[in-house]
């Protein structure tokens, strides 16, 4: 039967480990990409990273890895390195986050590859690009978001900046390469030239600054922390219910203030000459929020949000891990999905948000075990046979398992 994914017919050398490379690489498995994951003796960091596993494997890699196949191969022997160069003349895309410089210490030169084959899409990504005076400076995520402004922005206006609760940075970076890879196999599709992609962590995260970005270069006024407040919009914030849920409402009309009165029953506030206008709630913020605080406590989290759902107030609640993964909505769109694998393996993580009408999603594998498909990739894929593959692991150039 045809695979019938977006993807189906590209292959990716993943050289990529923790987690911007395997989120962008994971984010082309589930489109149906033919992934090798290429490990060292040592295996991805992302296979040690505590507090929990499932079996030999922690819940961090299962999280970021599946849909994947995986080789093992000592990048640091000449044939080792010969093997990699294969693989990648045998790929349609070769994506990497070593330090910028790394690769071709290991005898792995994006030119040199691409003189061989022209059509060899290649990906870097790493903290801070392949140039500049901070090329060779370590990234890690809480260091590019301080060093993007973006932490600047974030926290209590009285306390020290907080990074966000996710790793934002490294996620960034992933999907802004999945997206120029898409861009380059397009652009290859018509051209037959493959490209050279260069993802810094930084530049994505600056890039998300958006508009506070432009309203800094436009006033010259430098934004600060605002806490759960909004720059222009006094009810666009957080409120604690009674039962300690906290409620999140976002009344940016003059329609949704009126009714957002009338639902916390304080209809006087709408002709209140302090809070008339938008502009006025927003100047008078520090009077009017405890008003609304008091009538939120009044109810509980889940009850003001139907409240305010049922009169055309956008609302909803902070949900804890717990309650998300039980959400109605999360429920109906499938995002909590089981990877199955071999030797019975299971493991429930959140899928795949891309839902294609007409193209197939491949289902979700767990992701490979640490060697696991060394052998299926050197037949498949370079054409060895028995006696060759098991040449190279008697010889520690590759392991499997």
């Amino acid at each position: 039967m045809t695979d019938q994914s977006a993807l189906s017919d590209l292959r990716v050398l993943d050289l990529t480990q923790v987690l911007s490379g395997p989120y962008c690489t994971q984010m082309l498995a589930d489109m149906g990409a033919k992934v090798i994951k290429l490990e060292g003796p040592q295996g991805d960091i992302a296979r040690h990273m505590p507090p929990y596993r499932v079996g030999e494997d922690t819940v961090y890699y299962l999280s970021i890895n599946r849909n994947k196949h995986s080789i093992v191969v000592d990048m640091k022997s000449e044939a080792g390195q010969e093997l990699v160069r294969k693989l990648a003349l045998a790929s349609d895309v070769v994506i990497e986050n070593f330090r910028p410089g790394v690769c071709e210490r290991l005898g792995l030169s994006a030119t040199q590859l691409r003189a061989q084959k022209p059509g060899l899409i290649w990906c870097s990504i790493s903290g801070f690009g392949q140039n500049g005076p901070y090329r060779d400076k370590p990234a890690y995520d809480i260091i590019v978001q301080a060093l993007s402004g973006g932490m600047s922005l974030t926290g209590a206006r009285d306390g020290l900046s907080v990074r966000a609760g996710i790793p934002i940075a490294d996620l960034a970076a992933g999907m802004y390469a999945s997206s120029a890879i898409l861009a380059a196999l397009h652009r290859r599709s018509r051209t037959g030239q493959g490209d050279v992609i260069d993802i810094s962590m930084l530049d994505c995260q600056a890039a998300m600054l958006c508009y506070q970005a432009a309203f800094y270069l436009h006033s010259g006024v430098v934004p600060g922390r605002q806490g759960r407040e909004h720059d222009g919009i006094a009810t666009y914030g957080t409120f604690a219910a009674a039962d300690g849920i906290e409620v999140v409402v976002a009344a940016v009309s003059e329609r949704m203030w009126a009714t957002l009165c009338n639902i916390l029953e304080v209809p006087e506030l709408v002709d209140d000459p302090r809070f008339r206008t938008a502009a006025d709630r927003k100047t008078n913020q520090a009077a009017l929020i405890p008003i609304l605080q008091q009538q939120f406590l009044r109810r509980g989290g889940d009850e003001w949000m139907k409240l305010c759902d049922d009169n055309g107030v956008p609302a909803g609640v902070v949900n804890t891990l717990d309650r998300v993964m039980v959400d109605p909505q999360i429920a109906h769109r499938g995002m909590v999905v089981e990877l199955t694998g071999s030797e019975d393996r299971r493991a429930r993580v959140i899928g795949d948000p891309i839902f294609f009408q007409e193209a197939k999603r491949p289902a979700p594998q767990y992701p490979p075990g640490f060697g696991e498909g060394t052998a299926a990739v050197l037949h498949h894929v370079l054409g060895l046979d028995e006696g060759e593959i098991r040449a190279l692991i008697d010889d520690g150039v590759v392991q499997a398992r």
